[in-house]
């Protein structure tokens, strides 16, 4: 149970933030959370997340107890361009899922990350896990960082919240696009005909999209796009959208390719972001997959 007493620098806050600033090992989410389950007092009385504390107020907040996860480690080959005691940046192969879910129940990043951080793992939401922040799609390769802590994991997430993670994409795809660069600007949700896949709707989120030729080959272009959101196939939504369907992908289009690639060519190249706990500018890269380079040689 964590204890204080609100002095005067945290009078008239709600109480979530007086939480937040008091224990910065705590989400905001989390928090609210907490008090939604009852777990957070006031005085030795429940209260709501917007109560506006008061000085000598005693605030109790009751922590999550953090459960041993059911997944097992694997030893999974992985290619990692940074690693500290915070974090892992990890530049994921092609066919690789990033977490445990139906028809994967393991072989996953996640499997792969838990064999290499051993004992040093998230407790977000209950359960001891590596920290996933954000996702790549399974036949999409490129960088994804992973926290270690739950202090580098919540700040990690504050980042791609403010969109403050910047995310450079390389995509083949079919047909000469006319425009130098241009920006899609168009909300993506669910798709009401098929419910496993996304669509452009107005009645979506907001999805926002901004790409640059790099090089024209014949009937196929090749781009540098960079995201300022991160709608699930954000990128292979709004380019098959606009006609332009990124190569191998089958689900956006018909997934032919005279290159016999399978899944989509993109490939998450660069990642910008201030380290989480040391504040460092970082700049990461990783090299285009051996496949991509060749299907671009033969064009």
């Amino acid at each position: 149970m964590k204890e204080f007493i609100i002095e005067e620098e945290y009078a008239k806050l709600r109480l979530d933030k007086a939480i937040a600033l008091k224990y910065t090992d705590l989400s905001r989410t989390n928090i609210q959370r907490l008090i939604e389950d009852g777990k957070v007092f006031v005085n030795d009385k429940k209260a709501k997340a917007s109560y506006k504390v008061e000085i000598g107020d005693k605030i109790q907040v009751q922590e999550i107890e953090v459960k041993e996860t059911s997944l097992e480690a694997q030893d999974i080959p992985l290619d990692i361009i940074y690693e500290d005691n915070d974090i892992i940046v990890v530049n994921k192969q092609k066919g690789l899922v990033v977490h445990p879910a139906n028809g994967n129940p393991d072989g996953t990043l996640v499997n792969a990350i838990m064999n290499i951080c051993k004992d040093s793992l998230s407790g977000i939401g209950g359960e001891i896990r590596p920290g996933i922040v954000h996702r790549l799609d399974k036949d999409t390769s490129g960088l994804i960082i992973i926290a270690k802590n739950d202090k580098a994991h919540i700040n990690l997430s504050e980042q791609i919240k403010n969109h403050e993670v910047k995310k450079t994409y390389i995509a083949l795809v079919r047909g000469t696009v006319k425009e130098n660069e241009a920006t899609i600007n168009m909300p993506i949700g669910r798709s009401t005909k098929d419910r496993k896949k996304m669509a452009v709707s107005k009645n979506g989120k907001n999805a926002i999209t901004h790409f640059k030729v790099i090089k024209r080959y014949e009937n196929y272009t090749l781009l540098e796009i960079k995201i300022e959101t991160g709608r699930t196939h954000q990128i292979r939504v709004h380019m098959s959208s606009i006609g332009y369907p990124v190569v191998g992908d089958a689900v956006y289009s018909n997934g032919k390719n005279p290159f016999g690639v399978i899944g989509q060519m993109l490939h998450a190249k660069k990642l910008a972001f201030k380290h989480p706990i040391t504040n460092e500018e970082l700049n990461l890269e990783a090299p285009l997959p051996e496949y991509f380079e060749e299907v671009l040689n033969r064009l």
